[in-house]
């Protein structure tokens, strides 16, 4: 596949629908490269999507849930087997490397794996017989559902919704990000085939796509990762019907690194530089600050640069030694330059990290060296908005009160993870506002499927994996038999 071009196309009730107009993704290692062509749908196809899922919801929201799993544990083998192709079409596309993309499509098939085992306790009615009489609970399909997925993560983060979309009797339409459509765009359609047409659909576009997605009054839920700006639209355009959301937003996750810290722990000290630069620092979750006890802050800096100059090697995605690649797209790099530079002006010391393994791409792919930050302050914007890029900030504080004020006082709340003896760590974890935190690890290497995962403030509402991620896709519904019918206190 090195140099070949995928087109790809919109997938409506059951047909790949060519379009007219089509938009390039080029390879973040060699922009000069396209890799393929994505759709950009009209709001015409895109209504036509959603009545299809409408349509199909009839149907398919009362079929068995048995039925259900078995159209998707054929879907996740096929995935499988399909692994080595996707994996490399991903890196190509995205930037990632290759054992990285490998790495997202073994997340993304461990959820759907749960998805598929859990699915039916969560949905199997409920029947209780009681004083009062008796009271079947059913747990129903939400209807059709939106979901918008974005680049970083792309078919991790379309499954962790239509796994238990689908399994749960729901309909959908999925829409990837421009920036990573090729390869998302071959894992929906690999599942859609093993469902009836129209239960799960697929369009592509910009902001006029998203507009009818987030507003059609036949969507029922709207399912998205992405910005938390982008968030707030999405929230003004679905209060119009009252859609239920799952919504996974922002993040300015913070590491702690408590004074019990061992900063001589080489495998905790690798732990601490995968969670700042896996995926050249593009993930939501990923570690974006960290907070050092000042009695060991200067030695921790020494120790974390020696480890990160061991592990990252900056290169070709398919170089065998690469652990970090070049950054999505070219608005990325600008972004995350600007706050380096901003710290720079400022008076901070910015220090390149690790090995560059192809210094003949650094300067035609969108690649950015990976940097640590010292001597920033608190609130510069490098250490209080989220990078999403190969550069973090270490920061020293004086005592637990401190720099727990530090991390709550962030507009996120999303990820965050504390280093140290374990029980000293769980307590000062207790007072971190976030949704998940992690002890002695971060990012993707502490994450678990089995439960739940979503932020807090403005980093999210709602939750997804585990039986809670189900759980969010179904409607309880009560139904009452009273053994008395009429009730003594209403009068004649």
């Amino acid at each position: 596949m090195p140099n070949e071009q995928i087109t790809i196309h919109a997938i409506i009730n059951g047909e790949k629908v060519p379009t007219e107009k089509q938009a390039p993704r080029e390879n973040p290692t060699h922009p000069d490269e396209i890799v393929g062509y994505a759709p950009l749908n009209t709001k015409e196809e895109t209504v036509q999507a959603i009545d299809a899922a409408y349509n199909a919801l009839k149907s398919w929201a009362w079929t068995e849930v048995e039925d259900r799993m078995e159209r998707m544990e054929r879907a996740i083998q096929k995935i499988k087997d399909a692994t080595p192709e996707i994996a490399t079409l991903l890196s190509r596309e995205h930037g990632k490397a290759l054992y990285d993309s490998k790495g997202e499509i073994a997340i993304s098939l461990m959820w759907m794996e749960f998805a598929c085992k859990n699915v039916k306790k969560v949905v199997s009615p409920q029947e209780k017989e009681h004083e009062n009489g008796r009271t079947i609970i059913t747990f129903d399909p939400v209807g059709v559902v939106s979901a918008i997925s974005p680049w970083n993560y792309p078919i991790s983060l379309s499954t962790i919704k239509i796994a238990p979309a689908l399994l749960t009797g729901n309909t959908m339409v999925v829409k990837p990000s421009p920036f990573a459509p090729l390869a998302v765009s071959k894992v929906v359609e690999i599942i859609a085939n093993e469902f009836p047409p129209g239960v799960l659909n697929l369009v592509h576009g910009d902001a006029e796509v998203g507009i009818e997605l987030t507003s059609n009054p036949k969507v029922a839920k709207i399912a998205f990762t992405g910005g938390t700006k982008t968030a707030k639209s999405i929230m003004k355009a679905a209060s119009e019907t009252i859609k239920k959301m799952t919504l996974e937003l922002g993040g300015n996750d913070a590491a702690i690194v408590l004074e019990d810290f061992d900063v001589n722990d080489e495998k905790a000290m690798r732990r601490m530089v995968i969670s700042n630069f896996l995926t050249a620092g593009q993930i939501c979750m990923i570690a974006k600050r960290i907070y050092v006890h000042r009695s060991i802050y200067d030695a921790f800096v020494e120790k974390y640069i020696e480890a990160a100059n061991k592990w990252i090697r900056v290169g070709d995605p398919f170089h065998p030694d690469v652990t970090v690649g070049p950054v999505n797209n070219k608005n990325q790099v600008k972004y995350v330059r600007s706050l380096v530079e901003d710290a720079k002006s400022k008076g901070a010391k910015v220090i390149p990290l690790g090995k560059i393994l192809n210094p003949e791409l650094m300067d035609n792919g969108y690649f950015l060296q990976p940097t640590v930050v010292l001597g920033a302050d608190y609130h510069d914007p490098i250490v209080v908005e989220e990078q999403f890029g190969p550069t973090v900030p270490i920061l020293p504080f004086d005592d637990e009160e401190q720099v727990i004020e530090l991390h709550n006082e962030s507009i996120y709340g999303l990820t965050s993870s504390v280093w140290g003896e374990e029980e000293h760590a769980v307590k000062v974890a207790r007072r971190i506002e976030a949704g998940t935190t992690m002890i002695n690890t971060a990012a993707v290497q502490g994450l678990d499927v089995q439960f739940p995962f979503g932020g807090v403030k403005q980093s999210g509402v709602g939750r997804e994996y585990g039986e809670e991620g189900l759980k969010s896709y179904v409607e309880t519904h009560v139904i009452n038999l009273p053994k008395t019918l009429e009730l003594p206190y209403i009068p004649e």
